[in-house]
């Protein structure tokens, strides 16, 4: 038996320089490749199958210690355990201890990069950013991903989940998409416990039951006669860019992110890109005969349709905002003249234009999954009447109104 075993000595794997396999016994054979190179394999059946199994390259595993793996090899065998099979597990076992020492932080970090370039908003990535830093990392931010758990999210959340709720809500959310993504990427198992349905909701208050959603703050569809006059009785561009938002029902970003390139005027149409929507589908809005006189008021000076005092540059959110606040108008936001023109759509007494026409103008999707189904159009032509219906009553004043321009008012004081 002594002569099936240690056949090799190290001065004769030294000198083995011709290619093939010099066998040292008991299933260890050392390799030599047509390069030269040398490394060990231990050999062995297993069910019946013959399998190779490399210990690693001469220059780091010698002799003896290639002999030594050799039997941790064989003891496996006695057990039934297939070696190749036990490494995989170690090095699995030693990976997930190693992605354990992944912090919550730099997985959060990981998730904000990889989702960075989808999202439309270029704020988007410093609110997740500035919301973590300032809520999570003080409490989970250091700690292995794998160790956050119920407790620790609800140590994060609890303190601000009353007093500050709409934050706290979408730092529960941002909390757990990276969680979800630690989960996949195999930094973490189980549940994951900053989960809402099922979970948090039976440890937090719900959401909407202590700070109820206040929709923006409207101007009644009635008042939009009067109030039309007095805007375009201001001057600049983002008066102009108020009363576009307002004839097309459009979003203020989407308004204020308008190119030329956008516009087709003899088509009278603005085709908003998918991009450049909240739901990430195309939309087309038909230009009634005040949008595409406004649009030829506008200058022609940059590509941004309503650019600021830098060329080629969008005005901001606030511009729009500063030009309600200018009119004195604290009660009202540009947003909620969606919620006006939808409200003049449903009330006015003149107006039969079918509910999916309308919602169909405000680049909403049909709550009824069937019938958004069957209505994949977007009913442009009759959405054209209803802008112009729209323009037209945006332009009529009422009898009873009297307008007096707060420009106006103060030059007569």
């Amino acid at each position: 038996m002594a002569l099936n075993v240690n056949k090799l000595s190290a001065l004769g794997v030294s000198k083995a320089t011709k290619p093939g396999y010099y066998g040292d016994g008991a299933g260890l054979w050392l390799q030599v490749s047509a390069s030269g190179s040398k490394s060990w394999i231990f050999r062995f059946t297993l069910a019946r199958k013959q399998r190779e199994m490399g210990l690693g390259a001469l220059h780091t595993v010698d002799l003896a210690l290639a002999r030594a793996k050799a039997k941790e090899c064989r003891l496996l065998l006695l057990d039934g355990q297939d070696p190749l099979d036990a490494r995989k597990a170690t090095k699995l076992t030693e990976a997930l201890a190693r992605a354990r020492m992944i912090t919550f932080d730099q997985c959060a970090a990981a998730y904000i990069a990889a989702h960075r370039s989808g999202w439309k908003n270029a704020k988007h990535a410093s609110q997740w950013e500035n919301t973590l830093a300032t809520y999570a990392t003080p409490i989970i931010g250091a700690l292995p991903v794998a160790a956050v758990d119920t407790a620790l999210v609800v140590k994060v959340l609890g303190p601000i989940w009353h007093d500050k709720t709409e934050t706290a809500t979408r730092l529960r959310g941002r909390i757990e998409s990276i969680l979800d993504w630690a989960t996949v990427s195999k930094y973490r198992q189980g549940e994951n416990p900053a989960r809402w349905r099922g979970h948090l909701d039976n440890l937090l208050a719900t959401p909407s039951k202590i700070a109820p959603v206040k929709n923006h703050p409207a101007l009644p569809w009635q008042e939009v006669g009067p109030f039309m006059a007095e805007l375009r009785a201001r001057d600049g561009i983002a008066a102009l860019a108020v009363e576009f938002a307002i004839l097309t029902a459009a979003r203020s970003g989407e308004v204020r992110g308008a190119t030329w390139a956008e516009f087709d005027l003899e088509a009278k149409l603005w085709t908003i890109p998918a991009e450049r929507m909240k739901a990430g589908r195309e939309h087309r809005v038909p230009l009634s005969s005040a949008a595409l006189a406004l649009l030829d008021k506008a200058p022609h000076v940059s590509v941004i349709v309503f650019s600021g005092r830098v060329r080629d540059r969008s005005l901001s959110d606030m511009s729009l905002t500063a030009v309600l606040r200018r009119m004195e108008r604290h009660d009202i936001t540009v947003h909620g003249f969606r919620s006006t023109f939808r409200d003049w759509c449903a009330e006015s007494v003149a107006n039969s234009f079918p509910r999916e026409v309308c919602e169909h103008a405000l680049a909403h999707s049909l709550p009824d999954k069937v019938e958004a189904a069957y209505r994949r159009g977007d009913l442009l032509e009759k959405r054209v009447m209803l802008m112009q219906s729209w323009a037209d009553y945006c332009a009529a004043i009422p009898a009873a109104a009297t307008v007096t321009p707060i420009r106006g008012a103060a030059a007569a004081t």
